[in-house]
C-alpha cells in the first residue's frame, strides 16, 4: 500500500510542469506487487502514448536475455559470430556484451532514414562502420548504433523481424501491447515530441557543473533534438528504432519493470535475469566523471556511491535499483528493495539541461519513496 500523502506530492510535482507551461504533457505510472497502482496523465488524453527514447533499450535487452537463457546467445562472443557483416575495419573482436555496456567503440556510427528501413541497408552500414575508440577501454554512450547491431542479432537468432521477435519473446507473454514497430493503422494517439525551452548559458553550466560550456554553440539546438524528432515520423514508428523508438504508455513501462522484478510468466532464466538487472560490469567514467554502473544486460544500476541521481534514479532509491532513462527526461526503473517500479514520460524535450536534470531528480526521488515510513 502506498502513502496517499506521498502520492499526492508526487502528482502535484508532475502536474506543476504542465501547469507552468514548461512541458506540454506528462504521464506517470507506479507499479507494485505486479500491478500498476498509479496511472496519471496531465496535459493529454489518458490513453495517449509517448516515445520513451532510450527507455526502449530495456525492452530490446529483455529479448536478448531470453535468447541467452535458451542457450542461443553467448554475450562474450564477438558480434561477428552472429552478424558476419560487422567483421570489417577492425571490428571483428567487438563482443556482444561490449555493445550492451556501451564500450563497443563505435558510439556515433551513422545509420538513419534511407538505410535503416531494410535489413540489407543496415548490414551495408555495419560493414562501413569504423571504430573511433578502442573496444572495452572507454565508456561512451552509443545512442542508437549499438542497438541496431543488437536488433540484428535478435533477428538472426529468432528468424523473424526484430520487432516481431520482441513482441513474441517479451511483450505478448506479459500481456502488454506491441511496443516496438507500430503499424501505420495503429498509430492513433501517439503524441509528437517537441522541443521546449532554451539551452542553459555558459554561466549556468559553470555554476551547476564547474565546467564552462556554451552548449548552444557546441551543439546548435536544432541539431541536438533533430535526431530525436525523426522518431515522430510514421515510418520511423512503424520500423521501431531499437535504440529509442518504442511507443508506450507509462503504465506499460511500469508493468514491464514489475515483470523484471517478479517474472510471473517465468520468461527468463533466473541467473540471467539476476545478472542483467543486478551485476555491474562496467564502472568506466562518463564524460562528467560518473562511473557507468552498467550491467551486461543493458541496464544501469543505482549504486551506493551517492551518484544515483546522476543516473536517473533520484536520491531515495536503494543501491540495487535498476533501469534505463531516456532523452528529454524519460524515466523508467525498479527497486528490488521496495518492489516499486516507476515510469515518467513527457513529449517536451527541454533544452535547458540543468532544469531537466533537476526535474528528473525531483520526480524520481518522490516516485521512489511512496511507501509508508
Amino acid at each position: 500500500m502506498l502513502d496517499d500523502d506521498k502520492v499526492s506530492a508526487l502528482l502535484a510535482r508532475a502536474r506543476r510542469e504542465v501547469d507552468d507551461g514548461l512541458l506540454p504533457a506528462v504521464q506517470l505510472a507506479i507499479g507494485l506487487d505486479g500491478e500498476v497502482v498509479v496511472d496519471e496523465t496531465f496535459g493529454a488524453d489518458p490513453a495517449t502514448r509517448f516515445v520513451p527514447f532510450s527507455c526502449t533499450k530495456a525492452l530490446v535487452g529483455a529479448a536478448l536475455w531470453r535468447l541467452v537463457g535458451d542457450g542461443d546467445l553467448d554475450l562474450t562472443a564477438p558480434v561477428a559470430t552472429y552478424v558476419p557483416a560487422f567483421a570489417t575495419n577492425d571490428k571483428e573482436g567487438v563482443t556482444v556484451e561490449q555493445v550492451l555496456m556501451h564500450v563497443g567503440g563505435f558510439p556515433t556510427a551513422p545509420l538513419g532514414p534511407g538505410r535503416w528501413e531494410t535489413r540489407e541497408g543496415r548490414l551495408e552500414a555495419f560493414a562501413r562502420w569504423r571504430l573511433t575508440l578502442t573496444p572495452g577501454e572507454t565508456f561512451m554512450y552509443h545512442p542508437t548504433a549499438g542497438h541496431w547491431v543488437l536488433a540484428e542479432i535478435i533477428e538472426t537468432l529468432a528468424g523473424e523481424p526484430y520487432a516481431d521477435a520482441v513482441e513474441r519473446l517479451v511483450t505478448a507473454p506479459l500481456g502488454l501491447p506491441r511496443l516496438l514497430g507500430i503499424p501505420r493503422d495503429q498509430q492513433d494517439g501517439i503524441l509528437d515530441a517537441v522541443a521546449v525551452g532554451e539551452p542553459p548559458t555558459a554561466d549556468e553550466m559553470e555554476e551547476a557543473f564547474g565546467v564552462r560550456v556554451d552548449l548552444a554553440a557546441l551543439v546548435p539546438p536544432d541539431v541536438a533534438v533533430g535526431a530525436l524528432l525523426t522518431l515522430n515520423a510514421p515510418e520511423a514508428r512503424e520500423l521501431g528504432v531499437p535504440g529509442g523508438g518504442a511507443v508506450v504508455r507509462a503504465a506499460d513501462l511500469a508493468r514491464l519493470y514489475q515483470a523484471f522484478l517478479h517474472d510471473p510468466e517465468g520468461l527468463w532464466d533466473p541467473e540471467v535475469l539476476a545478472d542483467a538487472t543486478g551485476t555491474v560490469r562496467n564502472q568506466l567514467p562518463d564524460l562528467w566523471g560518473t562511473p557507468a554502473s552498467r550491467t551486461r544486460g543493458g541496464l544501469v544500476v543505482a549504486g551506493d556511491d551517492g551518484l544515483a541521481h546522476r543516473r536517473g534514479f533520484g536520491r531515495t532509491v536503494s543501491p540495487r535499483a535498476f533501469g534505463h532513462d531516456g532523452a528529454g527526461g524519460q524515466l523508467a526503473f525498479a527497486d528490488p528493495e521496495t518492489g516499486l517500479s516507476v515510469a515518467y514520460l513527457t513529449n517536451g524535450l527541454d533544452q535547458h539541461l540543468i532544469r531537466q536534470q533537476r526535474r528528473d531528480t525531483a520526480i524520481a526521488s518522490l516516485a521512489a519513496d511512496l511507501l509508508p515510513t
